[in-house]
């Protein structure tokens, strides 16, 4: 287990914590003195920063794994919504927003899932990368709002309508570029190697699909 894997278990342990610290009503709303709601707010943004250090670890030292590649973004999703679903709870997020914003994950990582069984990946968009900030920002406002400076919630209410809208427009992009993939004739190609290797793989051949995959990967 490197470093930058332990980081995307540690963000993972970090999660139910963040959820029984925004939601436990403790006596007098502090913990150990401080209130509970600076605590959450530091447990976040803890864990947003392991999401940033572990793929710097990874690149910097050569320790990209396939289990970082799975993991990672799966324990980005699930701080995002846990925090959203947390802000809801305490009503300082409206539910139908929060909905917008898990629906459009749901939705992208299936078209993502359904392209990658063709042999082509769909890569992140510079939208996705910005409203993913946006969740970051907007979930520490609405966080420290509450007890805080009630700029800090404003602030909170208009960055997390720019992850609403970015959300919306690259959910539109990336659908796009699912069709895009969908229909040039190389993925189709892929597809009937795919079936022909599996029905029947000479011995000592490597599958065609591989490399036909890797073909496609390197033209989209």
């Amino acid at each position: 287990m490197n470093l930058p894997n332990s980081l995307t278990l540690a963000r993972i342990f970090l999660i139910p914590l963040l959820v029984v610290v925004l939601l436990t009503k403790f006596e007098g709303a502090v913990i150990f003195g401080i209130g509970k709601e600076l605590v959450g707010a530091a447990i976040f943004a803890v864990a947003a920063l392991t999401d940033w250090l572990d793929g710097y670890l990874a690149r910097r030292r050569q320790q990209v794994t396939t289990f970082g590649q799975l993991m990672d973004p799966l324990a980005d999703k699930l701080l995002i919504m846990a925090a959203l679903l947390s802000l809801v709870q305490m009503e300082l997020a409206p539910a139908w927003m929060v909905a917008i914003i898990l629906g459009r994950e749901l939705g992208v990582t299936v078209l993502r899932s359904v392209a990658f069984s063709r042999g082509v990946t769909i890569s992140a968009s510079p939208l996705g990368k910005i409203k993913m900030m946006s969740q970051v920002i907007a979930i520490l406002l609405l966080i420290l709002g509450r007890e805080y400076l009630q700029q800090f919630f404003i602030l909170g209410q208009i960055a997390l309508w720019v992850v609403v809208v970015t959300a919306l427009v690259s959910a539109a992009d990336y659908y796009r570029r699912f069709l895009q993939v969908g229909s040039h004739p190389q993925v189709t190609d892929f597809e009937s190697a795919r079936r022909r290797t599996t029905e029947k793989k000479p011995p000592g051949v490597e599958p065609a699909a591989d490399d036909q995959r890797r073909k496609v990967a390197s033209q989209m």
